[in-house]
């Protein structure tokens, strides 16, 4: 496994989605990965420590230049709770749950962010502005509310398929809601036509 291709197709698509999600100090990020699927084999079947050790290396340096928070989603049998700081988690209301993330009762990549980061704990769910699923993990449930596709120019990281998106409000309204600034001014009168 090319670890050095691992972190620069990982940082590519960082970049693009840091740039569509417009992420910025208060922003969450959520990250699904198997290490598996990162290797070309099937989810769940060849769990790497060291290819989650590359994966949450380059995500967490990645945010951290931009400032934005990171939780770390767990595999099915720690019910796709997440990694995150306490501190985060506290000031964003999310509920702690009970468990240390493992390889195999949590995923190499949950559990290496447990081990990495300051004052870890685990919670139950989050509603992030942007997330990265690599390898199918299905990190949908950890979005806020609207999603929008972020297309990567290179969908994949290892031999893993990456799906990202980021978030907007709903839309509320009608036929004569008004979404966008410039023509709210308009037809306030603030801008001359």
């Amino acid at each position: 496994m090319d670890l050095d291709a691992v972190r620069r197709d990982l940082s590519l698509c960082l970049e693009e989605l840091f740039q569509a999600a417009a992420l910025g100090p208060e922003g969450l990020l959520v990250v699904g990965a198997s290490t598996s699927e990162v290797m070309g084999r099937r989810i769940g079947t060849a769990t790497s420590l060291t290819v989650g050790r590359a994966l949450v290396d380059t995500v967490l340096d990645r945010a951290k230049g931009i400032g934005c928070a990171v939780a770390f989603q767990c595999c099915e049998h720690l019910n796709r709770a997440l990694v995150l700081p306490r501190s985060v988690a506290q000031r964003r209301g999310y509920r702690e749950v009970s468990a240390i993330p493992v390889p195999g009762a949590g995923g190499a990549v949950a559990a290496v962010a447990f081990a990495q980061m300051e004052d870890a704990c685990l919670v139950a769910a989050v509603e992030a502005e942007a997330g990265i699923d690599i390898g199918d993990t299905l990190i949908g449930m950890h979005l806020k509310p609207v999603a929008v596709p972020v297309r990567p120019r290179r969908p994949q990281v290892g031999r893993a398929h990456v799906t990202m998106a980021r978030t907007r409000p709903p839309l509320i309204g009608g036929a004569r809601a008004v979404y966008d600034s410039a023509e709210a001014r308009r037809r306030l009168g603030l801008d001359p036509l």
